[in-house]
Protein backbone atom coordinates (compact mmCIF):
# COMPACT_ATOMS: atom_id res chain seq x y z
CA UNK A 1 0.00 0.00 0.00
CA UNK A 2 1.48 3.63 -1.21
CA UNK A 3 2.26 5.96 1.66
CA UNK A 4 0.62 8.80 1.94
CA UNK A 5 2.74 12.13 0.68
CA UNK A 6 4.69 14.56 2.29
CA UNK A 7 2.93 17.70 2.45
CA UNK A 8 4.20 21.26 2.71
CA UNK A 9 2.26 24.11 3.12
CA UNK A 10 3.91 27.17 1.27
CA UNK A 11 5.65 27.87 -1.96
CA UNK A 12 8.54 29.79 -1.19
CA UNK A 13 12.27 29.64 0.69
CA UNK A 14 11.42 27.27 3.08
CA UNK A 15 8.57 25.14 1.75
CA UNK A 16 10.39 24.34 -1.91
CA UNK A 17 13.80 23.85 -0.33
CA UNK A 18 12.30 21.38 1.71
CA UNK A 19 10.10 19.34 -1.06
CA UNK A 20 13.38 19.60 -3.43
CA UNK A 21 15.53 18.57 -0.68
CA UNK A 22 13.24 15.30 0.25
CA UNK A 23 12.44 14.11 -3.44
CA UNK A 24 16.54 14.26 -4.23
CA UNK A 25 16.73 11.81 -1.10
CA UNK A 26 13.46 10.17 -1.73
CA UNK A 27 11.32 8.63 -4.28
CA UNK A 28 8.26 9.29 -2.31
CA UNK A 29 5.58 11.88 -3.21
CA UNK A 30 5.36 15.61 -2.25
CA UNK A 31 2.87 18.21 -2.51
CA UNK A 32 3.39 21.38 -2.11
CA UNK A 33 0.20 23.62 -1.51
CA UNK A 34 0.69 27.64 -2.06
CA UNK A 35 -2.05 29.89 -1.69
CA UNK A 36 -1.29 32.74 -4.25
CA UNK A 37 0.43 32.44 -7.68
CA UNK A 38 3.86 33.40 -6.95
CA UNK A 39 6.64 31.07 -5.67
CA UNK A 40 10.39 31.10 -4.57
CA UNK A 41 11.07 34.85 -4.92
CA UNK A 42 13.51 37.35 -3.32
CA UNK A 43 11.57 39.31 -1.08
CA UNK A 44 14.98 41.04 -0.02
CA UNK A 45 15.17 42.28 -3.58
CA UNK A 46 11.58 44.20 -3.74
CA UNK A 47 13.23 47.49 -2.65
CA UNK A 48 15.78 47.22 -5.22
CA UNK A 49 13.30 46.91 -8.16
CA UNK A 50 10.89 49.62 -6.96
CA UNK A 51 14.34 51.58 -7.18
CA UNK A 52 15.15 50.43 -10.70
CA UNK A 53 18.05 48.68 -10.31
CA UNK A 54 16.45 44.99 -10.77
CA UNK A 55 15.12 45.89 -14.29
CA UNK A 56 12.40 43.12 -13.79
CA UNK A 57 9.86 41.80 -11.33
CA UNK A 58 10.25 37.94 -12.74
CA UNK A 59 13.91 38.61 -12.16
CA UNK A 60 13.44 38.40 -8.27
CA UNK A 61 12.46 34.75 -8.95
CA UNK A 62 14.67 32.08 -8.30
CA UNK A 63 12.68 28.81 -8.85
CA UNK A 64 9.65 28.86 -11.79
CA UNK A 65 6.52 25.49 -11.79
CA UNK A 66 8.02 24.19 -14.72
CA UNK A 67 12.00 24.08 -12.23
CA UNK A 68 9.41 22.77 -9.69
CA UNK A 69 7.44 19.90 -11.50
CA UNK A 70 11.24 19.38 -13.50
CA UNK A 71 11.73 18.20 -9.81
CA UNK A 72 9.24 15.60 -9.43
CA UNK A 73 7.21 18.29 -6.94
CA UNK A 74 3.55 18.75 -6.65
CA UNK A 75 2.89 22.03 -6.61
CA UNK A 76 -0.37 23.83 -6.38
CA UNK A 77 -0.54 26.76 -6.68
CA UNK A 78 -3.87 29.03 -5.74
CA UNK A 79 -4.52 26.49 -2.82
CA UNK A 80 -4.91 27.82 0.09
CA UNK A 81 -4.92 25.35 3.63
CA UNK A 82 -7.19 26.48 5.74
CA UNK A 83 -7.06 23.95 8.57
CA UNK A 84 -5.21 20.92 9.96
CA UNK A 85 -6.07 17.78 11.53
CA UNK A 86 -3.49 16.44 13.61
CA UNK A 87 -5.44 13.50 14.46
CA UNK A 88 -6.44 12.23 11.58
CA UNK A 89 -3.21 13.48 9.40
CA UNK A 90 -4.81 15.53 6.94
CA UNK A 91 -5.47 19.39 5.51
CA UNK A 92 -8.26 20.99 4.37
CA UNK A 93 -7.95 22.70 1.37
CA UNK A 94 -10.14 25.73 -0.63
CA UNK A 95 -9.06 26.17 -4.26
CA UNK A 96 -11.49 27.47 -7.32
CA UNK A 97 -14.39 27.57 -4.46
CA UNK A 98 -13.88 23.95 -3.89
CA UNK A 99 -13.00 22.38 -0.45
CA UNK A 100 -11.67 19.34 0.00
CA UNK A 101 -9.03 17.04 2.58
CA UNK A 102 -5.59 16.02 1.81
CA UNK A 103 -3.70 12.98 4.02
CA UNK A 104 0.14 13.09 4.58
CA UNK A 105 2.39 11.11 6.22
CA UNK A 106 4.23 14.41 7.32
CA UNK A 107 3.46 17.85 7.24
CA UNK A 108 6.03 21.00 6.87
CA UNK A 109 4.08 24.09 7.49
CA UNK A 110 6.37 26.68 5.49
CA UNK A 111 3.55 29.88 5.88
CA UNK A 112 6.29 32.91 6.35
CA UNK A 113 4.44 35.95 8.01
CA UNK A 114 3.25 38.68 6.62
CA UNK A 115 3.38 42.47 7.24
CA UNK A 116 1.83 44.06 9.74
CA UNK A 117 0.07 47.60 9.62
CA UNK A 118 -0.63 48.57 12.94
CA UNK A 119 -3.13 51.49 13.38
CA UNK A 120 -3.00 52.63 9.73
CA UNK A 121 -5.28 52.53 6.86
CA UNK A 122 -3.42 50.24 4.16
CA UNK A 123 -6.39 50.17 2.17
CA UNK A 124 -5.97 54.24 0.97
CA UNK A 125 -4.48 54.71 -2.28
CA UNK A 126 -0.90 55.66 -2.29
CA UNK A 127 -0.34 53.46 0.84
CA UNK A 128 1.88 50.45 0.49
CA UNK A 129 4.02 47.51 2.25
CA UNK A 130 6.34 46.37 0.02
CA UNK A 131 5.72 42.63 1.17
CA UNK A 132 5.19 40.46 -1.82
CA UNK A 133 5.84 40.85 -5.87
CA UNK A 134 2.52 42.25 -6.41
CA UNK A 135 2.99 45.11 -3.75
CA UNK A 136 6.66 45.47 -5.25
CA UNK A 137 4.94 45.88 -8.81
CA UNK A 138 2.24 48.33 -7.52
CA UNK A 139 4.53 50.42 -5.76
CA UNK A 140 6.54 50.72 -9.16
CA UNK A 141 3.74 51.62 -11.33
CA UNK A 142 2.28 54.15 -9.03
CA UNK A 143 5.73 55.98 -9.08
CA UNK A 144 5.72 56.07 -12.85
CA UNK A 145 3.95 58.71 -15.03
CA UNK A 146 0.97 56.79 -16.75
CA UNK A 147 2.11 57.90 -19.90
CA UNK A 148 5.60 56.24 -18.93
CA UNK A 149 5.07 53.22 -17.44
CA UNK A 150 7.00 50.00 -19.17
CA UNK A 151 4.37 46.67 -19.04
CA UNK A 152 7.98 45.11 -19.95
CA UNK A 153 9.51 45.41 -16.39
CA UNK A 154 6.53 43.52 -14.81
CA UNK A 155 8.10 40.07 -16.88
CA UNK A 156 6.33 37.32 -17.61
CA UNK A 157 4.94 36.32 -14.09
CA UNK A 158 1.84 36.33 -12.50
CA UNK A 159 1.10 39.52 -11.90
CA UNK A 160 -1.94 41.52 -10.25
CA UNK A 161 -2.70 42.96 -13.71
CA UNK A 162 -5.61 45.15 -12.29
CA UNK A 163 -3.90 46.24 -9.26
CA UNK A 164 -1.06 47.40 -11.40
CA UNK A 165 -3.16 49.45 -13.88
CA UNK A 166 -5.09 50.99 -11.12
CA UNK A 167 -1.70 52.65 -9.78
CA UNK A 168 -0.18 53.02 -13.23
CA UNK A 169 -3.29 55.42 -14.00
CA UNK A 170 -2.27 57.80 -10.66
CA UNK A 171 -0.35 60.69 -10.79
CA UNK A 172 3.17 59.68 -8.89
CA UNK A 173 3.66 61.51 -5.82
CA UNK A 174 6.27 64.15 -5.02
CA UNK A 175 6.82 63.67 -1.25
CA UNK A 176 6.34 60.20 0.84
CA UNK A 177 6.08 59.19 4.14
CA UNK A 178 7.60 56.06 5.14
CA UNK A 179 6.81 54.74 8.70
CA UNK A 180 9.57 52.64 10.12
CA UNK A 181 13.23 52.49 9.99
CA UNK A 182 13.87 49.32 10.19
CA UNK A 183 15.05 47.07 6.89
CA UNK A 184 12.63 47.95 4.33
CA UNK A 185 12.49 51.99 5.58
CA UNK A 186 15.73 52.33 4.75
CA UNK A 187 16.20 50.36 1.56
CA UNK A 188 12.91 52.25 0.34
CA UNK A 189 14.44 55.34 1.39
CA UNK A 190 17.01 55.11 -1.39
CA UNK A 191 14.69 53.71 -3.59
CA UNK A 192 12.37 56.54 -3.58
CA UNK A 193 14.76 59.35 -3.77
CA UNK A 194 16.24 57.61 -6.87
CA UNK A 195 12.87 57.54 -7.77
CA UNK A 196 12.73 61.90 -7.19
CA UNK A 197 10.17 61.86 -4.40
CA UNK A 198 10.88 64.23 -1.41
CA UNK A 199 11.26 61.32 1.39
CA UNK A 200 10.51 61.60 5.22
CA UNK A 201 11.30 58.54 7.42
CA UNK A 202 9.76 58.41 10.48
CA UNK A 203 10.78 55.96 13.05
CA UNK A 204 9.02 55.49 16.75
CA UNK A 205 12.18 54.62 18.82
CA UNK A 206 15.73 57.03 19.32
CA UNK A 207 17.78 55.86 16.29
CA UNK A 208 16.95 53.53 12.96
CA UNK A 209 17.44 49.93 12.46
CA UNK A 210 17.35 49.10 16.44
CA UNK A 211 18.56 45.64 16.48
CA UNK A 212 21.85 47.02 15.23
CA UNK A 213 22.59 49.30 17.76
CA UNK A 214 22.46 53.13 18.43
CA UNK A 215 26.22 53.51 16.57
CA UNK A 216 25.75 52.14 13.41
CA UNK A 217 21.52 53.56 13.66
CA UNK A 218 23.19 57.41 14.24
CA UNK A 219 25.81 56.82 10.92
CA UNK A 220 22.99 55.36 8.87
CA UNK A 221 20.69 58.66 9.63
CA UNK A 222 23.40 61.15 9.10
CA UNK A 223 24.33 59.31 5.76
CA UNK A 224 20.64 59.04 4.59
CA UNK A 225 20.39 63.43 5.35
CA UNK A 226 23.05 63.65 3.64
CA UNK A 227 21.34 61.85 0.55
CA UNK A 228 18.17 63.96 0.73
CA UNK A 229 16.01 61.86 3.47
CA UNK A 230 14.23 63.85 6.34
CA UNK A 231 15.19 61.61 9.12
CA UNK A 232 11.95 61.72 12.34
CA UNK A 233 13.51 59.56 14.92
CA UNK A 234 11.73 59.61 18.32
CA UNK A 235 8.82 60.54 16.39
CA UNK A 236 5.71 58.24 16.26
CA UNK A 237 3.05 58.24 12.87
CA UNK A 238 -0.49 58.75 14.61
CA UNK A 239 -2.61 58.59 11.81
CA UNK A 240 -2.69 58.23 7.77
CA UNK A 241 -5.22 60.97 6.56
CA UNK A 242 -6.76 60.77 3.52
CA UNK A 243 -10.05 59.40 1.57
CA UNK A 244 -9.79 57.76 -1.16
CA UNK A 245 -5.85 58.52 -1.75
CA UNK A 246 -3.34 59.41 1.30
CA UNK A 247 -3.12 62.90 1.69
CA UNK A 248 -0.96 63.57 4.63
CA UNK A 249 0.39 61.47 7.48
CA UNK A 250 0.30 63.25 11.41
CA UNK A 251 2.71 63.26 14.37
CA UNK A 252 3.60 64.98 17.08
CA UNK A 253 0.35 67.36 16.00
CA UNK A 254 2.00 68.26 13.23
CA UNK A 255 0.45 67.51 9.55
CA UNK A 256 3.16 67.21 6.58
CA UNK A 257 1.36 66.65 2.85
CA UNK A 258 2.65 63.49 1.32
CA UNK A 259 1.42 61.50 -2.14
CA UNK A 260 2.53 58.33 -0.60
CA UNK A 261 3.44 56.31 2.53
CA UNK A 262 5.59 52.86 2.99
CA UNK A 263 3.96 51.08 6.21
CA UNK A 264 7.33 49.02 7.71
CA UNK A 265 6.84 48.52 10.95
CA UNK A 266 7.35 44.65 10.61
CA UNK A 267 5.55 41.33 10.21
CA UNK A 268 3.95 38.61 11.86
CA UNK A 269 3.83 34.93 11.28
CA UNK A 270 1.38 33.07 9.24
CA UNK A 271 0.01 30.87 11.83
CA UNK A 272 -3.82 30.31 10.79
CA UNK A 273 -3.72 26.60 9.42
CA UNK A 274 -2.66 25.45 12.50
CA UNK A 275 -5.33 27.64 14.60
CA UNK A 276 -7.54 25.29 16.84
CA UNK A 277 -4.69 22.58 16.99
CA UNK A 278 -2.17 22.20 20.19
CA UNK A 279 0.53 23.52 18.62
CA UNK A 280 2.44 25.42 20.84
CA UNK A 281 3.62 28.87 19.92
CA UNK A 282 6.94 30.56 21.09
CA UNK A 283 8.77 34.36 20.64
CA UNK A 284 6.67 36.78 18.03
CA UNK A 285 3.64 34.33 17.95
CA UNK A 286 5.64 32.01 15.70
CA UNK A 287 5.42 28.25 15.93
CA UNK A 288 7.42 26.19 18.27
CA UNK A 289 10.01 23.81 17.16
CA UNK A 290 12.94 21.74 18.30
CA UNK A 291 16.43 20.92 16.92
CA UNK A 292 15.12 19.08 13.77
CA UNK A 293 11.90 21.42 13.10
CA UNK A 294 9.20 19.39 14.65
CA UNK A 295 6.62 21.20 16.41
CA UNK A 296 4.40 19.80 19.37
CA UNK A 297 2.10 18.06 16.70
CA UNK A 298 2.70 14.55 15.53
CA UNK A 299 5.02 14.13 12.48
CA UNK A 300 4.37 18.10 11.42
CA UNK A 301 7.13 20.47 10.89
CA UNK A 302 7.60 24.07 10.78
CA UNK A 303 10.59 25.84 9.41
CA UNK A 304 10.74 29.80 7.91
CA UNK A 305 9.32 32.91 8.67
CA UNK A 306 6.86 31.24 10.81
CA UNK A 307 9.32 28.98 13.50
CA UNK A 308 11.61 29.58 15.77
CA UNK A 309 14.79 28.30 16.46
CA UNK A 310 17.35 28.16 18.97
CA UNK A 311 19.56 31.36 19.42
CA UNK A 312 22.69 30.53 18.94
CA UNK A 313 23.82 32.94 21.95
CA UNK A 314 21.56 32.40 24.40
CA UNK A 315 20.58 28.97 23.62
CA UNK A 316 16.83 29.70 23.78
CA UNK A 317 13.95 29.79 21.44
CA UNK A 318 13.81 32.68 19.23
CA UNK A 319 12.04 34.37 15.98
CA UNK A 320 14.29 35.87 13.76
CA UNK A 321 12.40 35.63 10.07
CA UNK A 322 15.40 36.05 7.35
CA UNK A 323 15.99 34.45 3.79
CA UNK A 324 18.83 32.20 4.76
CA UNK A 325 17.39 30.43 8.07
CA UNK A 326 14.12 29.97 6.13
CA UNK A 327 16.14 28.10 2.98
CA UNK A 328 18.21 26.65 5.51
CA UNK A 329 16.10 25.15 7.95
CA UNK A 330 13.87 23.84 4.77
CA UNK A 331 16.21 21.75 3.48
CA UNK A 332 17.04 20.66 6.62
CA UNK A 333 13.59 19.33 7.19
CA UNK A 334 13.50 17.75 3.60
CA UNK A 335 16.37 15.42 4.47
CA UNK A 336 14.77 14.36 7.88
CA UNK A 337 11.51 13.59 6.10
CA UNK A 338 13.60 11.63 4.02
CA UNK A 339 15.14 9.64 6.42
CA UNK A 340 18.23 11.47 7.35
CA UNK A 341 17.47 13.56 10.65
CA UNK A 342 19.42 17.15 9.95
CA UNK A 343 19.41 19.85 12.32
CA UNK A 344 18.08 22.87 11.36
CA UNK A 345 21.03 24.93 13.19
CA UNK A 346 20.84 28.00 15.76
CA UNK A 347 20.05 31.88 14.69
CA UNK A 348 22.11 34.80 15.36
CA UNK A 349 20.14 37.56 13.92
CA UNK A 350 22.76 38.01 11.31
CA UNK A 351 21.82 40.91 9.21
CA UNK A 352 23.13 43.38 6.52
CA UNK A 353 21.36 46.45 4.78
CA UNK A 354 22.70 49.25 2.79
CA UNK A 355 22.19 52.70 3.05
CA UNK A 356 22.89 54.25 -0.02
CA UNK A 357 26.57 53.88 0.16
CA UNK A 358 26.92 53.24 4.04
CA UNK A 359 26.92 49.38 4.97
CA UNK A 360 25.25 47.82 8.04
CA UNK A 361 25.33 44.25 9.47
CA UNK A 362 24.73 43.01 12.71
CA UNK A 363 24.96 39.93 14.49
CA UNK A 364 24.29 38.38 17.75
CA UNK A 365 22.91 40.39 21.15
CA UNK A 366 24.06 44.10 20.94
CA UNK A 367 21.67 45.13 23.70
CA UNK A 368 22.54 45.44 26.79
CA UNK A 369 19.39 44.85 28.26
CA UNK A 370 18.60 41.79 26.21
CA UNK A 371 22.01 40.69 27.26
CA UNK A 372 21.05 41.50 30.68
CA UNK A 373 18.01 39.30 30.21
CA UNK A 374 19.74 36.31 28.89
CA UNK A 375 21.85 36.34 32.17
CA UNK A 376 24.80 38.01 30.89
CA UNK A 377 27.05 40.59 32.51
CA UNK A 378 27.91 43.07 29.22
CA UNK A 379 30.53 45.01 27.93
CA UNK A 380 30.79 47.03 24.92
CA UNK A 381 32.72 49.16 23.46
CA UNK A 382 32.61 50.91 19.65
CA UNK A 383 35.74 52.08 17.60
CA UNK A 384 36.50 53.64 14.58
CA UNK A 385 39.34 52.15 12.31
CA UNK A 386 40.20 52.78 8.58
CA UNK A 387 38.84 50.04 5.79
CA UNK A 388 41.94 49.94 3.98
CA UNK A 389 45.80 50.55 5.04
CA UNK A 390 45.97 54.57 5.58
CA UNK A 391 48.31 55.05 2.26
CA UNK A 392 45.74 53.21 -0.37
CA UNK A 393 42.82 54.76 -2.11
CA UNK A 394 39.28 53.92 -1.52
CA UNK A 395 38.99 53.18 2.49
CA UNK A 396 36.82 54.66 4.71
CA UNK A 397 36.41 54.73 8.37
CA UNK A 398 34.40 51.71 9.55
CA UNK A 399 32.61 51.80 12.74
CA UNK A 400 32.07 48.51 14.84
CA UNK A 401 30.50 47.88 18.32
CA UNK A 402 31.67 44.77 19.92
CA UNK A 403 29.83 43.30 22.83
CA UNK A 404 31.03 40.84 24.92
CA UNK A 405 30.78 38.84 28.96
CA UNK A 406 32.22 40.57 31.25
CA UNK A 407 33.34 37.48 33.06
CA UNK A 408 34.01 35.21 30.58
CA UNK A 409 34.82 37.05 27.99
CA UNK A 410 32.74 35.52 25.33
CA UNK A 411 31.76 37.40 22.40
CA UNK A 412 28.16 38.19 22.68
CA UNK A 413 27.34 40.23 19.32
CA UNK A 414 28.63 43.06 17.09
CA UNK A 415 27.73 45.46 14.71
CA UNK A 416 29.58 47.54 12.11
CA UNK A 417 28.51 50.94 9.73
CA UNK A 418 30.79 51.73 7.07
CA UNK A 419 31.08 52.11 3.13
CA UNK A 420 34.08 50.12 2.24
CA UNK A 421 33.00 46.05 2.42
CA UNK A 422 31.87 46.88 5.80
CA UNK A 423 28.38 44.45 5.89
CA UNK A 424 31.12 41.51 5.01
CA UNK A 425 33.32 42.06 7.75
CA UNK A 426 30.49 41.14 10.41
CA UNK A 427 30.30 37.34 9.33
CA UNK A 428 33.48 37.40 11.01
CA UNK A 429 31.76 38.26 13.82
CA UNK A 430 29.17 35.50 13.17
CA UNK A 431 31.90 32.90 13.03
CA UNK A 432 33.25 34.50 16.50
CA UNK A 433 29.78 33.83 17.75
CA UNK A 434 28.19 30.08 16.43
CA UNK A 435 32.65 29.06 17.77
CA UNK A 436 32.11 30.93 20.95
CA UNK A 437 34.85 32.62 20.96
CA UNK A 438 36.04 35.05 23.62
CA UNK A 439 37.54 38.40 23.08
CA UNK A 440 40.94 37.22 23.32
CA UNK A 441 40.73 34.35 20.77
CA UNK A 442 38.86 36.80 18.62
CA UNK A 443 41.80 39.22 19.11
CA UNK A 444 43.92 36.54 17.69
CA UNK A 445 42.60 35.37 14.55
CA UNK A 446 44.71 35.02 11.80
CA UNK A 447 43.04 37.63 9.20
CA UNK A 448 43.85 38.40 6.04
CA UNK A 449 45.68 41.70 5.64
CA UNK A 450 46.69 43.43 2.08
CA UNK A 451 47.00 47.02 1.44
CA UNK A 452 43.99 46.80 -0.76
CA UNK A 453 41.75 44.77 1.46
CA UNK A 454 42.56 45.74 5.18
CA UNK A 455 44.79 47.35 7.38
CA UNK A 456 47.51 44.90 9.41
CA UNK A 457 44.72 45.27 11.94
CA UNK A 458 41.18 45.06 10.78
CA UNK A 459 38.62 46.97 12.16
CA UNK A 460 36.89 43.88 13.73
CA UNK A 461 40.52 43.34 15.42
CA UNK A 462 40.91 46.36 16.73
CA UNK A 463 37.77 46.28 18.68
CA UNK A 464 38.52 42.92 20.09
CA UNK A 465 42.03 44.44 21.33
CA UNK A 466 40.08 47.68 22.71
CA UNK A 467 37.29 45.25 24.31
CA UNK A 468 39.86 43.01 25.49
CA UNK A 469 40.82 45.37 27.96
CA UNK A 470 37.57 45.31 30.21
CA UNK A 471 37.08 41.69 30.08
CA UNK A 472 37.68 39.16 32.61
CA UNK A 473 38.12 36.44 30.37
Amino acid sequence: MARDPFVVIGGDAAGLSAASKFRRESDRDVVVFERGRWISYAHCGEPYFVKGTVERLTDLLSLSPEDAADRGIDLRRSHEVVSVSPGERTVTVEADGDRFDQSYAELLVATGASATTGPFDTTLDGVFTIHGLDAAAAADAYLTPSDEYDRDRLGDGPVDESRVDHNAALDPPERAAIVGGGYVGVEMAEALVARGVDVHLFQRSTHLLPPFGEAVGERAADHLGDQGVTVHTGTPVAELVGGDRIEAVRYDGERLPVGMAVIGVGVTPNTAPLSGTDAALGPGGAVRTDAYGRTTLPAVYAAGDVATARHAVTGAEAWVPLGLTANRAGRAVGSTVAGDPTPVGGVAGTAVVKAFDVECGRVGLTDAEAAENAGFDPVSETITAGSRSGYYPGGDETTVTLVADRSTGRVLGGAIAGRDRAAIRIDTLATAIEAELTVAELERLDLAYAPPFSPVWDPVLVAAKVLGGRVDG
